[in-house]
């Protein structure tokens, strides 16, 4: 069950675990930490993980964030295949130093999720006609 972390971070917040994979290779590397952050524009990824997948896939421009508190620093891109909750989100990606990346409101926009705070848990709200679309 996708649970929350109170190990790195405090109060304990939402992570989802998504596996990324090379559109071009069809490698792949799973168990990627990413931070829900509604708050966040866009999803960003941790670089060790992009290493785990042995490729310099992607357009490989340089973006410049900006951080809430106004500080600017320059991240690169990657096109990517993210998958999370059994679909595949195909795009360009931004790269961080972190250990754990970043999952922003590109992706969070297209999935409907209930974060329940007290039993440190979330989890995937289906539509009733998806549901009955299976």
């Amino acid at each position: 069950m996708p649970a929350y972390d109170g190990t790195r971070f405090e109060p304990p917040a939402p992570v989802a675990i998504v596996t990324l994979r090379d559109p071009s290779s069809r490698r792949t590397v799973s168990d990627v930490m990413l931070l829900i952050d509604s708050g966040a524009d866009v999803t960003l990824l941790p670089e060790s993980a992009i290493r785990g997948l042995g490729t310099a896939n992607g357009a490989n421009e340089d973006f410049e964030l900006m951080a809430f508190d106004g500080r600017r620093t320059m991240a690169r891109s990657v096109n990517l295949d993210m998958l999370f909750l059994g679909r595949a989100f195909r795009g360009r990606f931004l790269l961080i130093a972190q250990e754990y990346g970043i999952l922003g409101r590109d992706i969070l926009n297209h999935v409907s999720l209930l974060l329940d705070g007290p039993e440190e848990s979330w989890s995937e709200q289906r539509l009733l006609t998806e549901i009955k679309n299976q």
